[in-house]
């Protein structure tokens, strides 16, 4: 027997039966991100290895574990599947020096990849909504982009999400919080696991992101990068928070949030939940002025954020938001070739008309065609058979109340169809 092909795992396909409410997401994001004056850039799944270990950093879960990276056997060159969408943001504004003329309020949709174990709201192709604003230095754009998330939860009636937010500083604030840091673990080498006991001299900081419960009380103890900050970024995380309270926007300052990120610096934040488990955290972002340059630009300020589309979903459907599936106007049924003649005329006339309409195909007795018009979800079906050729007119039949059913001319149903919407 030839073996049957299934999807991959954690890369899961989404049926009919979800894809509405996927398109009613993607079309309040849309209208949301307009209204802040933010506009899509699309940039390819396949990036260079090098840019992601050139921006997140080699030192990090996703560049050692997580990646999709390949060879491509034409060239050589080593490939990766995108795992995350701000290094490719920057590398297609860097290459088409879009930064040249003016700042620059861009966002990005679609799958991202990371090879990890599939858990709920955890999977191997996800789909993240980013934000970017490039060029932009002071504390106003990341007050901006914070605001911004609070007005979607509302728009997407998302309640019980809460802000962290904190600060990684300057470089120079995060050099002297380094050497402090390596001082302090270095007491504790014993109780570190593997993880940490690596990075301890390489990136200090990642071990103050770490799950592992048994380092949780290690960790809360260590020194505070916030009580390291040059006087700049204690003015710029001020700023921030002023602004945030003027708009009333409630948040916690978590002294632990790095990120899991190597280019974030100053501003970071994250709206997170408890009611998805373990994968709690459905937004994220912060500020990254040295990516730019990192990447090889002239450098530039820059700041934004990404969201997971899954968990946001998941979490609509928690607080019962209302979704409605879009359902067709009118199905229309026919028998005989004048009929259906008929029926492909008037069917391209509804949908000139703005009406969703569903030309019956398949043929089949009058009986069984209306029980597919009734599964459908139309409120109304339009029955043309040699009666209505003959008269030419068409019979419209209300299919979601007892109304009756009436013939009159193509141009009146229209009316009649219209008024019911």
């Amino acid at each position: 027997m030839t073996r049957s092909v299934k999807a991959i795992r954690g890369m899961n396909d989404i049926l009919p039966e979800e894809t509405y409410k996927w398109e009613f997401f993607e079309q309040t994001v849309h209208e949301w991100l307009a209204a802040y004056g933010y506009r899509n850039i699309r940039t390819p799944i396949v990036e260079q290895t090098d840019l992601f270990v050139r921006s997140i950093g080699a030192v990090t879960d996703i560049v050692e574990k997580e990646m999709y990276t390949f060879v491509d056997h034409l060239n050589g060159d080593s490939l990766t599947l995108r795992p995350e969408g701000t290094a490719s943001c920057v590398r297609a504004v860097l290459e088409h020096n879009l930064l040249y003329a003016s700042p620059q309020r861009l966002y990005y949709s679609g799958p991202m990849f990371r090879h990890e174990r599939p858990q709920k709201g955890r999977y191997r192709q996800f789909h993240q909504v980013g934000v970017e604003a490039l060029g932009y230095a002071g504390p106003d754009i990341d007050a901006e982009h914070i605001v911004m998330c609070a007005r979607l939860w509302s728009k997407l009636g998302i309640s019980g999400v809460r802000l962290e937010i904190g600060t990684l500083g300057s470089i120079e604030s995060r050099a002297l919080h380094r050497t402090r840091l390596i001082k302090y673990f270095e007491q504790y080498l014993d109780k570190l696991d593997a993880d940490a006991r690596r990075r301890l001299y390489s990136n200090p900081l990642r071990i103050l992101d770490s799950k592992n419960p048994e380092m949780r009380e290690i960790i809360a103890a260590a020194p505070r990068l916030i009580d390291d900050l040059d006087e700049d970024s204690l003015l710029h995380f001020e700023t921030l928070q002023h602004i945030l309270r003027k708009q009333n926007i409630n948040f916690e300052i978590n002294p632990q949030l790095v990120r899991g990120l190597d280019y974030y610096n100053r501003t970071v934040f994250e709206w997170v939940t408890d009611k998805l488990g373990a994968q709690g955290t459905v937004c994220a972002g912060g500020r990254y002025d040295g990516l730019i340059a990192q990447i090889g630009g002239k450098s530039a300020p820059a700041c934004g954020f990404a969201m997971g589309v899954e968990r946001l979903l998941a979490l609509m459907l928690e607080y019962g938001s209302e979704i409605t599936q879009s359902v067709p106007h009118v199905y229309i049924v026919y028998q005989g070739k004048a009929a259906g003649d008929l029926a492909w005329k008037a069917a391209e006339y509804l949908r000139d008309e703005g009406l969703k309409t569903i030309l019956h195909c398949g043929g089949g007795s009058f009986k069984a065609q209306m029980k597919k018009a009734d599964a459908s979800g139309a409120r109304f079906a339009l029955i043309i058979g040699d009666d209505e050729v003959q008269a030419e007119e068409v019979s419209l039949k209300p299919l979601r109340d007892a109304a009756e059913q009436t013939r009159v001319e193509l141009r009146t149903a229209v009316d009649l169809i219209k008024k019911q919407y």
